[in-house]
């Protein structure tokens, strides 16, 4: 994955996974998810999953401008 791309997916999936955790957590209302543990569990990892790419994303790019 390019250096470019890599923190902009990261930043979505850690927007999306946030948004899922709190609607399993019930904290966000309005969906079908609102409630229901598992999204919180699939959220937690989506999120951890966005936050990786992120970190490695922008520590790429400070590693390729030296």
């Amino acid at each position: 994955m390019k250096t470019r791309v890599r923190p902009i997916v990261g930043a979505i999936l850690l927007v999306i996974g946030a948004l899922w955790a709190l609607q399993g957590a019930g904290a966000v209302g309005g969906g079908a998810m609102s409630g229901h543990s598992q999204w919180l569990v699939i959220g937690l990892v989506v999120a951890l999953v966005g936050v990786g790419l992120l970190i490695s994303g922008v520590a790429k790019r400070r590693i390729g401008r030296r």
